[in-house]
């Protein structure tokens, strides 16, 4: 004791436990208490070796077979640990350290049910081993039982209760029960404990981003930081909350300090490959998602990525190979066809099923491609959105078989199957292959287009124009497509425009709101759901002088009828729109495309300038 501190003393008494130095932790407690008799904390310690080790003391394993597991451990041989830890639990039951080491074991090669087994028999010989509740509220975790690993985590603080990597633990199951809120008052508490953890602001920020309080979650960040410089992944987030807020040049300055603090930081590549993609560089933008991929070549998410940028550049052969790499995704692997039959990749007169994956306004825009499949098979069998159904059947030949999503295709009526967003890797190799289709390949119900054009024409002496403002595709930058219902309809209100709704869905409270407040016009043709009567909604596109929509299926639907639509892009379009200035899907869609982030003023003024100009090229 002379030579050590009290504190020193107990904590070395602590590492001897975990080391399965019994002895040598008994001899430090009681050290301790021989000079500090109230000592709480060697009282506690001793009583906790009595209790759940005094067996193993006695009985246990020899310290040798305990070296020898910690050096395996140390070499991450892990499955050997396992192998000799478990002969060693059969033959002293009750060796507390060796149970240690054997969840942990089973902790690292992932059988998180065989440690959480391992870390219960740890409790069971020492009730008050925190360490042991906090580990088996980690494996909890890890299977997703996150209120059993709250309460193990909450045993842990009420036996230790300035455990600070309790609260953050408890913090992070919170966090990912949605939970942000309560979240963050356990970070809270962490902080009150120990004011200069830097973990607890790290998590706070996690928790700020994740509600969308992006300026209150880089401030978090930064107070990590400078309690922790060198955290890579604090950087990280605050380029991606930065990105998210629109701030693209400050996001990748973010990112390429993550990286100076670590080189191979995958995420903060791709990260900076998807902000120089929204700015439009889409050189640079590849440039970054191949370095990403040069440390893991097998992020799908880069490749996916990746592919996009290629595609937006005009590199269409290996884009559309690159884009394969979506099955490999969570979210997609789940949907791909199950089927025993092969993949289509060009084989000549088979029977081939197209399969739609996507959204219906890809859907349209892929089945451009089916006549092309069609004259090189014996026969096509289409699977798709059922609304599509009665346009496909008039627009392609009558032999296509059609099922919806809805319906499984029995496998004899098919040699091979492919997606539909596949097709392009056979047909859609450069930009002169898109001309093939362009110009329009949809055939309308041409009688309901003249009886509904007669309505408007007998109800408004003025030229329609079809608007559409927002989408409803479940992908995260689909926001940025969305464009303010007011706005647009005030830019293109004038005395010789009527304006009529094709957005779908129910938006009579908007219709309203601004008949109410602006005083304009919007109608809604009651006959045709926009939403689920997809034939209807060409025949009332068709109907229409002109077409003003932002891009969802509206936009798809004008251009594979062939009608003329001016598509309002974001700053960073979809692919399909090159770099926004152009459309090789559809000849008669006219791109008008933000000039600033999020920012949609020169394209509500350009329209304010062309309305007049549109309606006179009508007249003409």
């Amino acid at each position: 004791m002379k030579k050590l501190s009290v504190h020193k003393a107990l904590l070395k008494a602590k590492s001897c436990v975990k080391k399965g130095k019994i002895e040598e932790a008994q001899k430090l407690y009681q050290a301790v208490l021989q000079v500090f008799p109230m000592n709480k904390r060697a009282e506690q310690g001793l009583i906790a070796l009595k209790k759940g080790k005094q067996h193993s003391v006695t009985h246990g394993p020899p310290q040798e077979a305990i070296n020898q597991l910690f050096n395996l451990y140390k070499q991450k041989q892990l499955p050997i640990v396992v192998k000799q830890a478990t002969t060693l639990t059969k033959q002293y039951p009750e060796a507390f350290i060796i149970w240690i080491i054997l969840g942990t074991a089973h902790k690292g090669l992932g059988k998180t049910f065989e440690a959480s087994e391992a870390f219960k028999k740890v409790i069971e010989l020492n009730p008050n081993y925190v360490d042991g509740h906090s580990s088996l509220g980690d494996t909890l975790k890890m299977q997703g039982k996150l209120d059993e690993a709250i309460a193990s985590y909450e045993k842990a603080l009420s036996l230790k209760p300035d455990y600070v990597e309790g609260y953050n633990k408890i913090g992070l199951v919170l966090k990912n029960q949605g939970k942000h809120d309560e979240a963050i008052a356990s970070y809270g508490k962490a902080l009150s404990l120990k004011p200069d953890s830097a973990v607890a602001y790290y998590n706070i920020g996690n928790a700020l981003k994740s509600q969308g309080k992006l300026e209150e979650a880089i401030d978090a960040y930064r107070k990590s930081l400078l309690l922790k410089p060198d955290n890579s992944y604090a950087y990280r987030n605050i380029g991606n909350a930065l990105k998210a807020q629109g701030k693209l040049e400050e996001a990748i300055e973010a990112y390429n300090k993550s990286l100076a603090i670590k080189p191979n930081c995958v995420d903060a590549y791709y990260n900076m490959g998807n902000a120089f993609k929204e700015q439009g560089k889409l050189e640079e933008a590849i440039e970054a998602y191949n370095k990403s991929l040069a440390i893991e070549s097998d992020y799908a998410e880069a490749r996916i990525n990746r592919s996009l940028a290629l595609l937006a550049a005009k590199d269409f052969d290996q884009g559309f190979i690159e884009s394969e790499w979506r099955w490999k995704t969570k979210e997609r692997n789940k949907t791909f066809l199950q089927s025993t039959k092969p993949i289509w990749n060009g084989e000549k007169n088979q029977r081939v099923l197209v399969w739609g994956e996507q959204g219906i306004g890809d859907e349209l825009m892929f089945s451009s491609i089916i006549p092309e499949l069609y004259a090189t098979s014996f026969r096509v069998l289409v699977k798709c959105d059922k609304r599509l159904i009665p346009l496909f059947e008039r627009s392609f030949p009558a032999d296509v078989i059609y099922f919806s999503k809805e319906q499984s295709v029995p496998e004899d009526e098919y040699d091979f199957h492919i997606p539909m967003g596949s097709l392009p890797l056979t047909f859609r190799k450069s930009l002169d292959s898109f001309k093939k289709s362009a110009s329009g390949f949809l055939k309308c119900d041409m009688s309901k287009v003249e009886s509904i054009k007669a309505q408007l024409m007998h109800k408004y002496d003025k030229k329609i124009v079809g608007i559409s403002w927002k989408t409803a595709a479940p992908i995260r930058e689909s926001i940025n497509r969305n464009i303010n219902f007011a706005e647009l309809a005030r830019a293109l209100d004038s005395s010789n425009t009527q304006l009529l709704c094709l957005q779908y869905g129910d938006v009579s409270d908007e219709i309203e709101a601004v008949k109410r407040d602006f005083g304009i016009e919007v109608i809604q043709f009651s006959e045709v759901d926009n939403k689920n009567d997809i034939d209807g909604l060409a025949s009332l596109i068709l109907a229409c002088d002109q077409i003003v929509s932002t891009t969802n299926v509206t936009v798809h639907l004008a251009g594979a009828l062939g009608a003329k639509v001016t598509a309002l892009l974001p700053f960073s379009p979809r692919w399909i729109w090159g770099d926004g200035s152009e459309s090789f899907w559809y000849d008669s869609a006219t791109p008008l495309k933000q000039n600033l982030y999020q920012n949609w003023g020169n394209v509500l003024e350009n329209l304010d300038l062309n309305k007049c100009n549109l309606a006179k090229k009508n007249e003409s």
